[in-house]
């Protein structure tokens, strides 16, 4: 059996849940998880077979910590892709932060997996780190609220909260979409193409809908058809690249909403022989990518800086901070290189 919230979310059983299955006091289930007399046979067996259909799993180096209030040193953080240079530059301002307090940061990869998003932090939380650094794969967070109320800070990192309220720390992502766009129809492009990951996640979604606002702006429309959603990998970018330039009415510029995806389409467009005939901004900088024929222009996230303030967030917390949550938007910026700067064919 697991305790399930409201919402419908896998919450970690409490020793509050098992005392109500068992229809006895929190000082009682303590006595008998803590192995200790004073509770008859039958209560302990009672709050015993709570225990095992609850799933309850006593962490007694976190109650020392946290009533003496130590620390152990460690702090988690959990993104989406640690091989993704967005991820790891956002791991090393951490990493960087942390170093100079002496703490050390255990990371790992979602993947877009919620499931794998929950084992991990129940991971994490048995290991008491001192407070969490996360970029969610799951729709809702509401699985926290206990851990939060008892005192793990957390700062949500790229994408925001939903269903408890932290720290978090996001960039303006509708805001970098609209640039790209804009950019690209000052140049005179109009039949743009759009390549982002699923729909579903909170970047993709926002990127893709500030590309369209940049079009309502002018009163265009950008053609459905060119607009490509739900793409995970550098090589479905690169096979939807080569399907839109094989259209009769190809597109004559592309945008493309994650540096993956940015790959992809520098690839195809090579393939092609493309590289200086079609323009593309790309979100999301990488490395080499000034390198590239062309250069890439892209619309670029100051990781350094989104990575010192989630560490100064969380460290402020771990501290004794108990202001009300933050929440900190960052301005993203265009960077022209030269692929974003070609113009349409002439008609």
């Amino acid at each position: 059996m697991k305790v399930t919230s409201l919402s419908g979310q896998s919450n970690r059983a409490t020793m509050r849940d098992v005392a109500a299955l068992a229809g006895v006091s929190l000082k009682t289930v303590s006595r008998v998880v803590n192995r200790e007399a004073g509770v008859s046979p039958d209560v302990r067996e009672r709050v015993t077979a709570a225990v095992v259909r609850l799933d309850y799993r006593q962490n007694l180096a976190a109650s020392n910590l946290r009533r003496t209030g130590a620390r152990t040193g460690l702090v988690g953080a959990l993104v989406q892709d640690l091989s993704n240079s967005f991820s790891a530059s956002l791991l090393r301002a951490l990493e960087d932060a942390a170093r100079r307090r002496g703490t050390a940061v255990l990371a790992a990869s979602l993947d877009e997996e919620s499931e794998r998003e929950q084992e991990l932090i129940h991971d994490l939380v048995t290991r008491r780190v001192d407070g969490l650094v996360l970029m969610p794969a799951s729709e809702r967070q509401d699985y926290l609220v206990a851990e939060l109320r008892s005192g793990t800070p957390a700062v949500f990192v790229d994408r925001p909260p939903r269903g408890v309220d932290a720290d978090s720390v996001m960039v303006d992502n509708h805001a970098g979409g609209a640039m790209a766009a804009e950019h690209l129809l000052l140049q005179g492009h109009r039949r743009v193409a759009a390549l982002s990951d699923m729909g579903t996640i909170h970047t993709a979604g926002q990127r893709l809908a500030g590309f369209r606002s940049a079009y309502t702006a002018r009163g265009l429309r950008p053609d459905s058809t060119l607009l490509v959603d739900g793409l995970r990998s550098t090589e479905q970018a690169a096979e939807v690249v080569h399907e839109l330039m094989s259209l009769a009415n190809p597109p004559t510029a592309i945008f493309t909403a994650r540096n993956i995806l940015s790959t992809g389409a520098v690839r195809a467009l090579a393939e092609r022989g493309l590289r200086r005939e079609v323009a593309l901004v790309g979100f999301d900088d990488f490395p080499l990518a000034d390198l590239l024929d062309p250069p890439l222009t892209v619309i670029r996230q100051d990781v350094a800086r989104i990575g010192k303030t989630v560490a100064d967030l969380l460290f402020a917390r771990i501290d004794g901070n108990d202001a009300p949550p933050r929440h900190v938007v960052i301005e993203p910026s265009l960077v022209v290189r030269g692929s974003g700067e070609i113009p349409p064919p002439p008609r």
